[in-house]
């Protein structure tokens, strides 16, 4: 637990420069393994994203051919870099994964034999249109959602035959959430929200880390308000703070800026970018913006619980040409 004098501005000096992770020359490397789908590039009509909080230019990468992905560092450190020919290790991946509900007739398939992996460092959008199967496959990669049959990994870890409360650890321990209902505790204060699941754990908050996240969220001045006294961009970035302060492997956001404005959105989505950009976190979203899906490494599309088309660097009208494909087809 943090303690009050210690999480205020004034009582922090300058955040350690992280650095930056040189993007320019990486091998962008599809990690899908089952095949079943089909990669586009549209690196050339992407150019760079620099209009938003957070964002930075990103570097059309070459490919590379697969190789053996490295053991990375655990969570709280950065990935390591990849060079040519070379992909990042992976943060999770489902195997083989199916989905179903009901018996007999009345049985529907939500995830029809799924195979992919996620690559640690990486910013990855999942979209489809509603009742694909998008968001069920984000449950069964983060342990919310138990699949029918296939298995799930949490880097090297596979989830299947953990009990309930093995996979609560493992949720609270490793990963991170974003909702677009926030889940905020209404009774505490911003600070202590963010640094509950910490709390909950018995780990320390690293205090710098803590005063840099907030800062560039800009909730400085909002720490001892209460949820209530909150605008929703400012609950979401307090939610966003929850998620990315504890240092997780992967934060998963469901429709992170579904019920934000505008301005809002983009600041939510800066911040995401920037977690992955500057702190070398991953993150997974489900998504039904094409403007979202655009500030991702990398868009999976979903129809009738399968993976279809997959872009790398996306851009905002080849991301949009594709959902126009899948809705006429």
């Amino acid at each position: 637990m943090v303690e009050r004098a210690d999480i205020t501005p004034a009582a922090a000096g300058p955040a350690e420069d992280r650095g930056r992770r040189g993007r320019e020359g990486e091998a962008r490397v599809a990690n899908t393994a089952s095949g079943r789908h089909r990669r586009t590039d549209d690196s050339d009509e992407r150019g760079p994203v620099i209009d938003e909080p957070g964002a930075r230019p990103r570097a059309v990468e070459p490919e590379g051919a697969a190789g053996a992905g490295n053991e990375g560092p655990g969570a709280g450190e950065k990935s390591p870099e990849s060079g040519p020919g070379e992909r990042r290790r992976p943060a999770a991946r489902a195997e083989r994964l199916e989905k179903h509900y009901g018996e007999g007739e009345a049985k529907v398939t939500a995830l029809a034999g799924v195979d992919v992996e996620l690559a640690a460092g990486e910013f990855t959008a999942i979209m489809g249109p509603s009742g694909s199967g998008k968001s069920t496959l984000m449950h069964c990669l983060a342990g919310l959602d138990r699949p029918s049959s296939g298995e799930v990994y949490i880097g090297e870890t596979p989830l299947s035959g953990m009990s309930d409360r093995e996979a609560t650890e493992l949720r609270r321990d490793r990963l991170g959430f974003i909702f677009q209902s926030f889940n905020l505790v209404p009774s505490l204060s911003a600070a202590e929200n963010i640094t509950l699941p910490s709390d909950i754990a018995g780990r320390r908050v690293d205090k710098d880390f803590f005063v840099e996240v907030t800062e560039r969220l800009g909730l400085a001045g909002r720490l001892d308000h209460r949820p209530s006294e909150l605008s929703g961009g400012q609950q979401q970035r307090v939610a966003c703070a929850r998620a990315l302060v504890a240092r997780p492997e992967l934060v998963f956001g469901d429709e992170p800026t579904g019920s934000l404005d505008s301005n809002s959105s983009k600041e939510v989505l800066g911040i995401l970018r920037s977690a992955v950009d500057d702190d070398g976190q991953t993150v997974v979203v489900v998504t039904h913006d094409p403007s979202v899906a655009a500030r991702a490494d990398r868009v999976l599309f979903l129809t009738d619980g399968r993976i279809v088309e997959e872009l790398t660097e996306p851009g905002l009208e080849a991301i949009s040409r594709v959902m126009t494909d899948i809705e006429r087809s």
